[in-house]
């Protein structure tokens, strides 16, 4: 098994561990470079700036995505570890070294489940550990260093507590599907899987863009990329308010009620029987049948 052993910042740990959250993103100011290559479902372990060369606890790889700061935030919030966008942005200022101006663009490690030790558990690196190390280090635990420092981890971590699915070598695909994912990582999987463009429309501004449900989470949706869609946000009130639906045969409908109510609805019309214009390459990303079916008959104001 390959897993991961990132760098990061003191006062990022402690925030989250006061916040005991049910995902973080572990960013990086710079979106250049990205730290680690993972499956899903991987092992992504937190190590302290020296002088406290510990690991301190970690979490389970999602997915790695560069994103706009203000995405980053809006999918995220505190459990970027700062609290609040400004701070975020101070952040990314001073890693760099430099003045930003804009929105900038960070790499997001989306980790699930994360867990947070006491000091008393905190392990101390392997002696292999090289003083010049940035970001991070890989390891796999059929190199006999790895091993050693897996076998120091899985003694503290609750594997029942952190993990819905016993069978812990599930990773990839499998892990995204069973996986108790959050919303902010919903969010990243969804914008990622549609190619950051609507699947209504092919708009490409992401700002504008939101991680739709098919069924919502308050009704027990899950956040899985097969029962999302990337909207636009007007589509997206549309959508949640059931002047819009999507059929199983991924074909827009338009509501009659937006001319009855609103004497209006051109731009939507003209939506109106067509295929969606843009759906995920991946067939297990792209919209479920049943997700769809219920989103027609419990939403959709025919």
């Amino acid at each position: 098994m390959k897993f991961w052993v990132g760098v990061t910042d003191k006062n990022w740990f402690e925030f989250l561990r006061a916040q005991t959250p049910d995902e973080v993103n572990f960013w990086q100011p710079s979106a250049g470079r990205r730290a680690a290559t993972l499956e899903a479902g991987a092992p992504f372990l937190f190590k302290l700036h020296a002088p406290n060369n510990f690991i301190v606890g970690g979490g389970f790889f999602v997915r790695y995505s560069a994103l706009p700061a203000r995405l980053a935030w809006d999918a995220f919030g505190v459990k970027n570890g700062v609290h609040d966008y400004e701070m975020l942005r101070q952040r990314v200022e001073q890693y760099r070294g430099r003045p930003i101006i804009g929105d900038p663009e960070i790499g997001c490690n989306v980790l699930n489940r994360p867990f947070f030790w006491p000091e008393h558990l905190w392990i101390p690196v392997p002696a292999t550990w090289k003083a010049n190390i940035v970001q991070g280090k890989g390891y796999s635990t059929s190199d006999a260093d790895g091993l050693a420092l897996w076998e120091s981890i899985e003694g503290r971590i609750h594997w029942a507590e952190l993990q819905e699915e016993p069978d812990r070598s599930q990773f990839g695909d499998a892990y995204l599907t069973h996986a108790r994912l959050g919303q902010g990582a919903f969010r990243v999987l969804i914008t990622d899987a549609y190619r950051r463009r609507c699947a209504i429309t092919g708009e490409r501004t992401l700002p504008v863009l939101e991680a739709a449900h098919i069924q919502p989470y308050s009704r027990s949706g899950p956040h899985r990329v097969s029962n999302g869609l990337l909207l636009r946000s007007d589509l997206h009130t549309l959508f949640d308010r059931g002047y819009i639906t999507i059929d199983e045969d991924l074909r827009v409908l338009v509501s009659p009620r937006i001319r009855e109510e609103f004497e209006n609805g051109r731009e939507y019309y003209r939506h109106d029987g067509q295929l969606l214009s843009n759906t995920p390459q991946a067939a297990i990303d792209r919209p479920s049948k049943a997700f769809l079916h219920w989103h027609n008959e419990k939403v959709f104001i025919s």
